[in-house]
């Protein structure tokens, strides 16, 4: 841009204002055809971040100098040596929107918005590194028409098309997130915990036993009011679709990624060596169900997770090579059938299907580290790491959701059981019961099955007989010592005896 004057602009010096791009219109010139005036220019220039303003200049300058020294770090594949030893641009850029998020979301450890200068550093950087897609264009037929009416059809620039549509619905998605951060300003019915150490966060040890750095939400003894569990389920329906639509455009773009040569010649010869005699076994069967081999398997631990999806990746990549190499004499090709080939692929793609929406948190596998390292592509990487991370941070609030619905599920069931308890009668008194109404017992010889003579028994019944009469209490009879004897049984022996 050549600007024709050496002191304050006229309105006559802005007409001198030209542009040596021929893919761009004048500067006073939009692309609706509208023309904006000298007053409205200068009106949008002092309030794009109050560039009149001597603070605005400033800040503007330190920005400027910012972005110079990021991107003349990502020109030189983050070796600011000068050696030629960076990586590619690609891997740059992908690295760049990785570490940015890590600074910016690292310390989102609790369901309540991100600070203000975070926030603002966020959009300002990405914004930076997204820039780079609005130079990566393809060639479309577009028709023009000249000044006699006549129409041609030319070829323009455009973004190209995966960039088109992906870019927007993911900065839709990244604005999502931080919208339903932002929700949670006003809300007072749960709070966390300040220190581990607290008599609050030793009770919710065993719910974080294996995130022991993220603090504890504690809720209300009674729980949360209806209205705040409904909007809470709120918050987590919309992270959850928040996910499901950046895990499709992740896995999207990692498909559209070339294999590299250096991980195709890591993998054994046949699918069955990859995946084991077990699971190929299950997976060569007539009747095929992926839950029933998912459930015999050991996946108790995040590294049997990704041990099983790398090996069910890498006999899919044989797989499809096997059947690309069909008709040629190559190392790859085998006497397995196409259809069985094609059969297994279909179903080892279906167990991996199972596997990322039901651990949507595990760490990338070898084939996904192996297509970014070695990607050139730098329209990919950013669509790649820019849906990575939006997946990364949906997966973090959506988790951090549950952990408060946790809660308020602890603070329900410990309130229903406190209330059962205080609705429960009280048991009666032992001492109070009618003897008369307890239910006969059996005596030990009852019980154990031992024939007793029947003199012995009628002894022992009228013994308990006995038991159950008032005692007659005489004072005045007199009683013999002989009769003494005779009521002691001192002179009656039992006949089992002889």
């Amino acid at each position: 841009m050549i600007v024709e004057s050496h002191g304050s602009m006229s309105p006559d010096d802005y007409n001198r204002v030209t542009s040596r791009s021929n893919a761009s219109v004048p500067l006073e010139q939009p692309r609706n055809g509208s023309v904006l005036n000298r007053t409205e220019i200068m009106s949008r220039m002092a309030n794009d971040g109050n560039m009149a303003s001597p603070i605005g200049k400033d800040r503007q300058h330190a920005d400027m100098e910012l972005m110079k020294e990021k991107f003349a770090k990502l020109l030189l594949g983050e070796d600011m040596s000068g050696g030629g030893k960076g990586v590619s641009s690609a891997l740059a850029l992908s690295n760049a929107i990785t570490n940015l998020a890590a600074s910016a979301f690292g310390e989102q450890k609790r369901l309540e918005p991100m600070a203000v200068e975070t926030k603002a550093r966020w959009r300002k950087e990405i914004d930076w590194l997204l820039s780079v897609t609005d130079h990566i264009v393809e060639l479309v037929p577009s028709r023009q028409k000249a000044k006699d009416g006549s129409t041609m059809e030319i070829m323009v620039t455009r973004q190209r098309n995966d960039l088109l549509m992906n870019i927007p619905a993911l900065r839709k998605l990244d604005g999502m997130l931080l919208d339903c951060l932002d929700n949670f300003k006003d809300q007072h019915e749960f709070y966390y915990t300040k220190s581990k150490d607290d008599d609050d966060s030793k009770k919710g040890k065993a719910r974080n036993d294996d995130k022991w750095w993220i603090p504890t939400p504690k809720v209300p003894p009674n729980g949360l009011s209806d209205a705040s569990r409904k909007w809470l389920q709120y918050q987590k329906d919309s992270v959850t679709q928040v996910l499901k639509a950046a895990m499709a455009i992740n896995a999207q773009v990692l498909t559209e990624m070339e294999i590299p040569e250096n991980y195709i010649e890591a993998l054994p010869k046949n699918g069955r060596a990859s995946l084991g005699d077990l699971i190929y076994k299950s997976m060569t069967e007539e009747f095929f169900d992926p839950d029933c081999l998912l459930s015999a398997l050991d996946l108790s631990t995040e590294h049997k997770i990704l041990d099983l999806k790398n090996r069910i990746e890498a006999s899919v990549v044989i797989w499809k090579r096997k059947m690309n190499a069909k008709d040629t004499k190559s190392s790859w090709s085998s006497a397995v059938s196409f259809e069985k080939r094609e059969l297994l692929e279909d179903r080892a793609e279906t167990i991996l299907l199972i596997l990322k929406h039901r651990f949507p948190g595990i760490p990338q596998s070898d084939l996904d580290i192996s297509k970014i390292q070695y990607n050139r592509d730098v329209g990919h990487a950013i669509l790649e790491s820019y849906s990575r991370i939006i997946e990364s941070l949906a997966f973090t609030v959506l988790s951090r959701i549950e952990d408060v619905m946790h809660a308020d599920s602890l603070a329900r069931s410990s309130e229903q059981k406190r209330n059962q308890t205080k609705e429960r009668p009280a048991k009666e008194d032992p001492e109070h019961v009618n003897p008369a109404e307890t239910p006969t017992s059996k005596t030990l010889l009852d019980f154990m099955g031992w024939n007793l003579d029947q003199g012995e028994t009628e002894t022992v019944k009228d013994s308990k007989n006995d038991l159950n009469k008032p005692a007659n209490i005489v004072t005045n009879k007199k009683i013999s010592y002989i009769e003494k004897l005779e009521n002691l049984g001192g002179l009656r022996s039992p006949t089992a005896r002889h």
